[in-house]
């Protein structure tokens, strides 16, 4: 009890001999300006990857789809929240037929007025990779990939809205993204359309 009078005595005393006692009474003209969230939108993707660099000679290119989440963040930038799959074929001789990779992206969209309706991303990348495989053999090439890895790393994205009617919208997308393997970085390039609905 002792407390709870210390802590109501110390928040009265404060209260009185502060420059405004009632300054709260503001911050309700701060969220009427406050647009977070003020859009929300779910969209899906879907297209091919193409693999850059040393990944070239390693595994094929391949479909991949996925599903994501768009909100108002700041003005002319939008917060971006995707999970995409896809099944990756090896060029080389390995044991197993090819790699399931589930990809889940956080980053930002920037309606920059001057090239308007392109959209500049970017973000960070994750990358849960697991080979499809009945037998685990760690000790030979890609071995690893049966007991699953993950992967960090970033993207770059540039999308134009092509079409759009009422709560509906398309257009095409470009995304490059590198994940930060060891020792060398590996590069991918996403191309692809986006089908998508704004929620409110």
């Amino acid at each position: 009890m002792k407390k709870l009078i210390s802590i109501l005595t110390f928040g009265l005393i404060s209260f009185l001999h502060a420059e405004d006692p009632l300054q709260f009474r503001n911050d309700s003209l701060a969220v009427k300006n406050d647009i977070s969230f003020s859009h929300l939108s779910v969209f899906l993707e879907g297209g091919e990857i193409y693999p850059m660099g040393d990944l070239m000679d390693a595994v094929e290119s391949s479909l991949y789809g996925g599903i994501g989440v768009r909100y108002t963040y700041w003005e002319n930038v939008d917060g971006i929240v995707m999970f995409q799959y896809t099944y990756i074929k090896p060029k080389t001789d390995i044991y197993y037929d090819g790699v399931y990779q589930f990809m889940g992206r956080v980053g930002a969209d920037w309606k920059w007025p001057l090239i308007h309706p392109v959209v500049l991303g970017a973000g960070f990348t994750c990358s849960w990779t697991r080979a499809d495989a009945e037998q685990f053999y760690y000790e030979k090439r890609g071995g690893t990939l049966t007991d699953n890895e993950t992967e960090f790393g970033w993207y770059a994205r540039i999308s134009l809205p092509v079409f759009k009617y009422k709560k509906f919208s398309a257009g095409f997308h470009v995304l490059w993204e590198q994940l930060w393997t060891l020792p060398k970085r590996s590069n991918m390039l996403y191309a692809g359309i986006t089908l998508e609905r704004s929620l409110w």
